[in-house]
């Protein structure tokens, strides 16, 4: 019987990243056989990724690609910011946004099925990602690009790998990348005011509704005056009209000079933003929470009943 060493089982961890145990596992049935225990592993690990597939993935990168005319931003999630770090998922990621701005895919299935190998996987970018899901030990997802048509100016900005901006433009580049850089900080929801979502200025109404009438119960409450209907209405619509402004690109105060706004920036500039994407990593996404102790006692209970 080949004698399993420490040094090959952590030979075969660095080359697979599957857990130390599995590798012990892989190479004692391989019989010492490197090579075999490597494909055993890759079998084996690559069932995990329907288990997977349920776990949340609320952390991620958003990467860049380009091709010869087009520019793309992509958002892909994993389970933790350790994996963020791992070449492996890295080259994927990046991979997978040049393929966005080379192909132009229709949506994500889409760029899932175009050709693409990478570690061993393959022969699609769906096959290299329940691979590296195997591999790694952790779900990830490709979730969302943006792809401005072929042909249009681009500007682009990452803010780390967490936030990244696509704007689209005609004009001064470095203009451009200022407002990129702007959205990034600033992130607005629109070009401009009348662009902002109905349901955001709704929601920005009642809002503002709700604090003109818990001022007047309190007005009521001490003795004093209550602001007539009239009034209230156009404070709640003054409210609304400053939120407008706050969260529209063109009204905000520029960044790099707030004694400007976007706009006037961009006229003096003699630059036209024609449109912008801003992707937060995880956004909207509903994180899971651990709870360790919990989590500890659930491995020593399911230890003690399989013992």
């Amino acid at each position: 019987m080949t004698t399993i060493t420490a040094s090959m089982v952590a030979e075969l961890r660095g080359k697979t990243d599957a857990p130390m145990m599995e590798c012990k596992k892989a190479l004692t049935e391989a019989e010492g056989d490197m090579a075999r225990a490597e494909e055993i592993l890759r079998v084996k690990l690559g069932s995990k990724a329907g288990k997977a597939a349920a776990r949340v993935t609320a952390e991620g990168v958003i990467v860049l690609g380009t091709s010869a005319d087009a520019s793309a931003m992509l958002e892909v999630n994993c389970e933790t910011d350790f994996v963020t770090k791992n070449d492996s998922f890295l080259a994927m990621a990046n991979a997978a946004a040049a393929l966005v701005a080379q192909h132009n895919p229709a949506d994500i299935a889409a760029l899932s099925a175009l050709p693409y190998s990478q570690d061993g996987f393959g022969p699609t970018l769906e096959d290299v990602r329940k691979g590296l899901i195997g591999k790694i030990g952790e779900n990830m997802t490709f979730r969302r690009f943006n792809r401005p048509a072929a042909g249009t100016h681009v500007a682009s900005y990452l803010h780390g790998t967490r936030i990244g901006v696509l704007v689209s433009f005609e004009g001064d580049r470095t203009a451009a990348k200022d407002v990129a850089m702007h959205v990034a900080a600033m992130k607005p929801v629109s070009l401009s005011s009348d662009q902002v979502p109905a349901e955001l200025v709704e929601r920005e109404r009642s809002v503002a509704a709700a604090k003109a009438a818990e001022d007047a119960a309190v007005a009521t409450a001490a003795g004093k005056p209550v602001q007539s209907d009239e009034i209230v209405k156009k404070r709640i619509e003054g409210g609304v009209q400053k939120f407008l402004k706050e969260v529209s690109l063109f009204n905000q105060a520029f960044v790099k000079n707030d004694k400007q706004t976007v706009e006037q920036m961009l006229k003096a500039a003699g630059t036209v933003v024609k449109g912008f994407t801003l992707y937060v990593v995880g956004e909207g996404i509903e994180k899971r929470v651990d709870d360790f102790a919990a989590e500890v006692a659930a491995q020593v209970a399911a230890a003690k009943q399989a013992a």
